[in-house]
């Protein structure tokens, strides 16, 4: 068995590769790499919610093949503090204290105030893609909204959706043997950010607080944040919401409607069954792949001892599919029980913003649902680029 989130052959259709790992090699080393890859959802649940500093992201939660290439031969300390890089590579207290500046919009409560402004977005957007009968579900419906509810966090106009949701995916794209290299696709990302810090550095407090609280914080050294360093803190939001909620619903709404009966059980009742339906589009259809982490201190699992400055990556979409932990996992079954999910990760690094993604998921599948008697996938059509991180249906045609 070789596996290799970078190979060609994984990065166009890795689930087999899971399938074997899961059950043969639950712990297995990518000696290129000097990476061990947990695939078993048991293992990656007990993994993630230990938060006593084992297990740290100082190389990045998403290191490209650059990173990985260079063997560590020993723990590895914190990225320095300026230029400072996304707080996600840092330990607690600094990643936890940035978090929290960023967290106040995610917050359930906040979250719950968003529902009315993603309906109208989302009722705007049919009404102008439905009397055209075509178009991709991915980029112009669930991705345009998404990408609206970004722009407005943090402060970018939303005529700027389109834009953005280019930026990001462009972002994400990897050639076959390599991985995503986000750091390659910051400046374009800064070019939106760094003037919405710049504004509200020059109006004062009280026009952004997602902004406003990154130009109040303070590192441990007294020093504050430079207008690049906080628009970098913000690319959690700028990426991460724009990016696989889109992905989701179009996946999610093809799987209703290549499965007749399921998509008639939903439509019976929408306010009550599309929450339902939700988590399982949540488990089967999330595009992320796998997040990595560097030990700090030995760890062992399955008998196998990992080393302090090695790497693990966390299949989160193997997890998803993980036969012990869920009936039939290969198939779609819209309201299947599902006691835990994985896929907004766990532990230290959850997901800032899973109440916001669930409600936005749940919105536009409601609003296409309530609005669109009959729709077809063209499946000819429809593409999925190769790649080691998002492996999700970029392009979706339907037709209505």
């Amino acid at each position: 068995m070789t596996y290799d989130p970078f190979d060609p052959a994984v990065m166009a259709d890795p689930l087999p590769y899971y399938r074997v790992l899961r059950d043969q090699h639950p712990v297995h080393y990518l000696e290129k790499w000097d990476t061990y890859a947990l695939s078993r959802f048991d293992d990656i649940w007990n993994v993630l919610e230990i938060n006593d500093g084992t297990f740290v992201a100082s190389e990045g939660t998403l290191p490209a093949a650059t990173v990985l290439a260079t063997h560590n031969d020993g723990p590895v300390p914190d990225p320095p503090l300026h230029p400072m890089p996304f707080h996600a590579n840092f330990d607690t207290p600094i990643y936890d204290e940035v978090r929290r500046c960023t967290a106040a919009p995610f917050r359930p409560k906040n979250v719950t105030r968003l529902g009315e402004r993603i309906r109208v977005l989302a009722n705007e957007r049919l009404d102008e893609l439905l009397p055209k009968g075509r178009f991709d579900l991915t980029q112009d419906y669930g991705g345009i909204v998404a990408a609206s509810i970004v722009c407005e966090l943090v402060g970018l106009p939303t005529d700027l959706a389109d834009d953005v949701l280019a930026t990001v995916n462009a972002g994400s794209l990897a050639q076959p043997g390599s991985g995503v290299e986000v750091a390659n696709a910051r400046p374009g990302y800064l070019e939106y950010l760094t003037p919405v810090v710049q504004r509200a550095r020059a109006e004062g407090p009280g026009g952004l607080p997602i902004v406003d609280n990154l130009l109040a914080y303070r590192l441990p050294d007294g020093s504050e944040l430079s207008d690049t360093e906080a628009a970098v803190q913000l690319l959690g939001v700028f990426i991460g919401g724009t990016e696989t909620v889109p992905k989701i619903v179009a996946h999610g709404l093809w799987e209703l409607t290549s499965h007749p009966d399921q998509l008639a059980e939903v439509r019976s009742d929408l306010s009550a069954n599309v929450a339902v339906a939700r988590e399982e589009m949540i488990r089967y259809c999330a595009p992320a792949q796998w997040f990595a982490r560097t030990l700090r201190r030995p760890f062992t699992l399955h008998d196998t001892t990992i080393r302090p400055g090695q790497r693990i990556i966390s299949l989160l979409a193997s997890a998803n599919r993980d036969e012990r932990e869920y009936d039939r996992p290969d198939e779609f079954v819209w309201n299947r029980p599902i006691p835990r999910l994985l896929a907004f990760g766990r532990g230290q690094h959850f997901c800032l913003g899973a109440h916001l993604a669930r409600l936005e998921i749940t919105t536009m599948v409601t609003e296409f649902l309530n609005r669109v008697p009959d729709f077809t996938v063209d499946t000819a059509a429809a593409s999925r680029p190769p790649s080691s991180f998002q492996w999700g249906w970029n392009s979706l045609p339907v037709e209505v």
